[in-house]
């Protein structure tokens, strides 16, 4: 629970909006992301589909272009022969095995002759008519291997070329791979452009959110330094959404402030008010004399002790979550190591300083008073040495913290009896001086400051008493 002496503890720095999922940046950042890769990906399905659908549309509006090309540019010789050299202007019909070709053949009798492009080094076979039946306009589409492994898309039609009804096949092919490259090539790119653009809208997206969410972050410093107590209301221009939230703020904490004002005065009023007649009864009580005087003497005197403990926990708790007082530690505990030296010639009382200034987030009495209870027991039940050392502690609760540990070389407490000791009244050893008051003291004054007192054994044989402290910068 505590650090050691001289070492500074790790500070995590927190920024303005913490993107975890509780948080508002965090939902707001994450369904505007959600929102966008959605609509990207919807965007990129769409023009896919168009580009591929237009792509598709072109290739086959060319693919039959050519076969009529073809079908108007051969005949029929007087010998029954396959007349014509097609050019259908593409060079890719001249290079051997390109995917692109062109053929010619017979069907009715007394035709003859076969004519073929350049590029066709042998025949490409066509799927049976059952498989791929002819339209009404005879003429089919379909998809068959080409010469070098390549995926074709043929264009085929019977057309009659004379009087006599003799019927040719006319069929081009085009290279689908091709086709399907080009379409790969432009998903590819325009997935890396979207992608790209994506990330950009993205970063953006969020740096604007961010930067939106600037002013909740300004109230929650400004909050904090009323908290704190460097402020006693919510400053500065607000947006036009969020300023009637500081408005009211700031009205709730002037009203807050009010309630507490008015009942430190009513408590106020009360302590005064019953500390005359507890004076006259403790004057009339010692004016009485005997057992009768001394007995309501002392109801009377514990009676002013827990009206001062109850006074002091009130003030306490009205100021507790407003930092309103600083006190620096070092000096406050260097000053009482040399009274408390001064007083118990015997012992020998060391300070250890630690190697930053502490300050603590409270009054410099009530600081003092939980020091010098823990010291007035060490110098109790210790034999010649008292060790006090103070440090920063790891946070608690999100709080930061120091340590003031006070050591002894006396018999220490059991470990059974530790948290015994901390009940008001309650007293181990009978034979030593005391009202068995000050441990519990102690323990209510640190409750009440939000921190911890733990008792232990120390290196030195006797108690160990570490209370753990709010710190502020």
């Amino acid at each position: 629970m505590t650090a050691e002496p001289g070492k500074v503890p790790i500070r995590r720095r927190v920024w303005p909006h913490s993107l975890t999922p509780r948080s508002l940046a965090f939902r707001v950042v994450a369904f505007s992301t959600i929102w966008a890769i959605v609509t990207l990906i919807v965007i990129y399905t769409v023009i896919a589909a168009l580009y591929r659908e237009t792509s598709e549309r072109g290739f086959d509006s060319l693919l039959s272009a050519h076969l009529f090309n073809l079908i108007g540019s051969v005949g029929v010789s007087p010998t029954g022969a396959l007349t014509g050299a097609p050019d259908l202007g593409d060079l890719r019909f001249s290079e051997p095995q390109s995917g692109w070709y062109w053929e010619v053949e017979p069907i009715s009798q007394g035709l003859a002759g076969r004519l073929r492009s350049l590029s066709m080094t042998r025949s490409v076979p066509s799927p049976d008519v059952a498989e791929a039946p002819f339209n009404s306009s005879f003429q089919r589409t379909y998809v068959t291997e080409g010469l070098g492994g390549e995926e074709l898309e043929v264009f085929e039609n019977e057309f009659v070329l004379d009087a006599q009804n003799r019927v040719a096949r006319f069929r081009v092919m085009g290279n689908r791979s091709e086709l399907e490259n080009e379409i790969g090539i432009f998903e590819r790119r325009l997935f890396t452009y979207l992608s790209l653009f994506g990330i950009g809208m993205i970063a953006i997206n969020a740096a604007a959110i961010l930067l939106g969410l600037r002013p909740l972050a300004r109230v929650r410093q400004a909050l904090a330094q009323v908290r704190e107590g460097t402020a006693q209301r919510l400053g500065g221009s607000f947006p036009t959404e969020i300023e009637p939230l500081a408005n009211e703020t700031n009205a709730l904490i002037e009203n807050n402030r009010r309630i507490v004002e008015r009942s430190r005065t009513q408590v106020g009023n009360l302590a005064h008010s019953l500390k005359t007649p507890l004076a006259v009864l403790l004057n009339e009580a010692r004016a009485l004399g005997g057992d009768k005087g001394r007995i309501i003497a002392d109801q009377a005197t514990a009676m002013q002790g827990q009206l001062e403990h109850y006074l002091q926990r009130a003030r306490i708790a009205a100021q507790r979550d407003s930092v309103v007082y600083r006190t620096p530690v070092t000096p406050l505990l260097e000053r009482m190591a040399r009274v408390m030296a001064k007083l118990n010639a015997g012992m020998t009382v060391t300070f250890v300083p630690p190697g930053e200034e502490m300050i603590f987030a409270g009054e410099r009495e009530d600081l003092e008073e939980i020091v010098g209870n823990l010291l007035e027991n060490a110098m109790k039940w210790g034999r010649r040495r008292v060790t006090i050392s103070l440090s920063a502690a790891p946070p608690v609760d999100g709080q930061n913290m120091f340590a003031i540990i006070i050591e002894d070389d006396g018999p220490g407490i059991p470990d059974d009896k530790a948290r015994e000791v901390m009940k008001r009244g309650k007293r181990l050893d009978e034979t030593k001086p005391g009202t068995g008051l000050g441990l519990a003291i102690v323990s209510d004054l640190v409750n009440e400051y939000g921190g911890r007192i733990e008792l232990g054994r120390a290196s030195l044989g006797g108690l160990k008493a570490v209370v753990l402290l709010r710190r502020v910068d």
